[in-house]
């Protein structure tokens, strides 16, 4: 089935580039498949080996004078890692994917016609790719502490942790905490809790984070993010991977 992907967003790092990109290419990850077949089985043995995750994007070229125009954020070429979050939609409990990776190329490409665009892919390192749902929005804005709108991920609970990522896109105060609560009922009998490993570190500017809890952390089935701090404007994204089985990195 095909799909516009009007109504997508992508972060890098903090910024918010999704004005700036003209197309999504390969998105994809997980264990490579390693041969295991022994002369004494009838049919192809198969066990997952390195875990791998990549992200290509196509970029239109504007050199700013924003902060956050592609060519600023992706010319740098960075030699540390990059976090990046593409959100297939933008509202709350949408499909997002989440990568911690070294951005590979800046290379341009000019058209007949005059285009002038941009090759960039990113190359997991150490995690893999990791599919999730957003617990805001797209981006969020706050003013103050804020309770946010809650996401049913269906099934609950389940044993096996969770990751989670931060984006930051603006900042304006002295520092947000962004964390997680989670309730099995949304609230009703079950009184929202932070969950244990669940509190990012507090930001004070643009920037991104990646978290994770224990490997055999319950996770109930109603999640939320919640804000404090002390700041007037702080505005972010956040995507949640529930682990409906065992992860190990």
């Amino acid at each position: 089935m095909k799909q516009s992907g009007l109504g997508d967003a992508l972060f890098i790092s903090g910024y918010d580039l999704s004005g700036d990109i003209q197309s999504v290419g390969n998105i994809g990850g997980g264990p490579a498949p390693l041969d295991f077949t022994a002369i004494n089985k009838s049919a192809h043995e198969r066990k997952g080996g390195r875990l791998d995750g990549r992200m290509q994007v196509t970029s239109f070229f504007n050199p700013g004078p924003e902060a956050d125009a592609a060519h600023t954020v992706l010319s740098v070429l960075p030699r540390t890692d990059v976090t990046a979050m593409y959100c297939r939609g933008t509202g709350l409990g949408a499909p997002s994917a989440n990568l911690v990776a070294k951005q590979i190329g800046y290379d341009g490409t000019r058209a007949d016609d005059g285009a002038f665009t941009f090759a960039v892919e990113a190359q997991s390192n150490f995690y893999t790719l990791e599919w999730g749902r957003l617990l805001t929005a797209g981006k969020r804005t706050d003013t103050a502490a804020t309770d946010g709108d809650s996401v049913d991920f269906g099934t609950g609970p389940t044993a096996f942790g969770l990751q989670a990522y931060l984006h930051v896109t603006a900042f304006t105060g002295t520092d947000v905490t962004v964390k997680l609560q989670e309730s099995s009922d949304n609230g009703v009998g079950d009184p929202w809790a932070d969950v244990v490993g669940g509190t990012f570190t507090a930001a004070t500017g643009v920037g991104a984070q990646r978290i994770q809890t224990a490997r055999d952390q319950t996770v109930e089935r109603y999640l939320r993010v919640v804000t404090t701090g002390t700041f007037t404007n702080a505005v972010f994204a956040v995507s949640v991977i529930r682990n409906d089985v065992e992860v190990t990195y």
